[in-house]
């Protein structure tokens, strides 16, 4: 191969690596180990490659901007208190660096948002993006590593993108539910989670199980779309089948903000109801709902620093998220 001829295309053939990779390498990114930085350094001096003065040039542009694309209905993002905090998080960290955010709601929809991160790569949009609901068998974090789009992932496995992940505790999460939900003599528990394509709702579901058994409580799960209404319908046929006490946990605040109001409606003083997200919709109404206080906004803060962090260097330090803490409240109702 002539020198003249040397493309990054070629070398990423030869070394059988992405050209992401391979431009990671030659540019001084992070994104690649060290080993395989300098194995693409001696092969490119070995035939000779130079940069071109535009491709330089390109190498060196900055856009000052991160963005995040959300898998959510524009329509409901306003009634998600936590997101609202996280990206309030987001937004205040950023406001230290100078930097901008570029958010994308793309709806449930598949492929939507992998085709916003191709136009942002082509575009030169974004310095970096943050993942947030990881579905099983996510393509997104492969696909940022190809195109060279440094990332940091949102949630409970190091394994989805070794290195990239904000971690917070599913497990211990789900402890704090079941054993309050022990202490207060229920011996019956309803799972109201999210859809099951997300990772975490998965990990969520296990882990109440796992815990559940513990405590020699049942457990009955049932999946859902995160709303109100769905909170509602759901517990609503439970108390419609069932006449013993029993408790539910709901993977977000409107979902146990409509399981509040199906119990309200028929009186019964047995239920207990706990959130795995707190907000102020929890705190407000005549009973306040018991739930867990996860510091969206501090996650934000977190997410955002550890990308940032990233961007300068490859090898920079995971970071975790802070430990939840339990806020009882009014449907902590013990079971009779």
């Amino acid at each position: 191969m002539a020198a003249a001829h040397v493309t990054i295309s070629g070398l990423a053939d030869r070394l059988g690596l992405s050209k992401a990779s391979v431009s990671y390498a030659l540019n001084g990114r992070p994104g690649v180990s060290e080993e395989t930085r300098a194995r693409v350094l001696a092969l490119a001096d070995e035939l000779g490659w130079h940069p071109s003065s535009s491709a330089r040039a390109l190498s060196r542009a900055r856009s000052d901007a991160i963005g995040i694309v959300l898998r959510r209905d524009p329509s409901l993002l306003g009634a998600e208190p936590y997101y609202m905090s996280l990206l309030a998080g987001v937004e205040a960290e950023l406001a230290t660096t100078g930097q901008s955010l570029l958010l994308r709601m793309v709806g449930p929809d598949g492929g939507q948002d992998s085709a916003a991160y191709r136009r942002w790569s082509a575009e030169r949009r974004v310095d970096g993006v943050m993942l947030f609901d990881i579905a099983v068998r996510d393509p997104r974090p492969a696909l940022l590593d190809d195109l060279g789009i440094e990332f940091v992932v949102h949630g409970n496995r190091d394994d989805v993108a070794p290195g990239h992940v904000l971690l917070y505790d599913a497990d211990e999460d789900a402890r704090l539910l079941v054993e309050h939900v022990a202490d207060l003599g229920h011996r019956s528990l309803l799972h109201v989670s999210g859809p099951d394509e997300f990772e975490h709702e998965l990990e969520r579901r296990d882990a109440i199980a796992r815990h559940a058994r513990v405590h020699g409580i049942r457990v009955a799960a049932v999946a859902s779309d995160y709303s109100m209404d769905a909170g509602d319908r759901l517990v609503g046929e439970r108390l419609g089948e069932d006449q013993e006490p029993f408790a539910v946990v709901t993977s977000n605040d409107l979902l146990a903000l409509g399981a509040q109001e199906a119990v309200a409606r028929v009186a019964r003083r047995d239920v207990a109801v706990a959130s795995w997200d707190d907000s102020l919709l929890c705190r407000l109404g005549s009973r306040p709902i018991t739930a867990l206080d996860r510091f969206p906004e501090e996650q934000g803060r977190r997410a955002t620093r550890m990308l940032l962090d990233r961007l300068q260097r490859s090898d920079a330090p995971a970071l975790r998220a802070r430990r939840s803490v339990l806020v009882p409240r009014a449907t902590s109702v013990p079971a009779p």
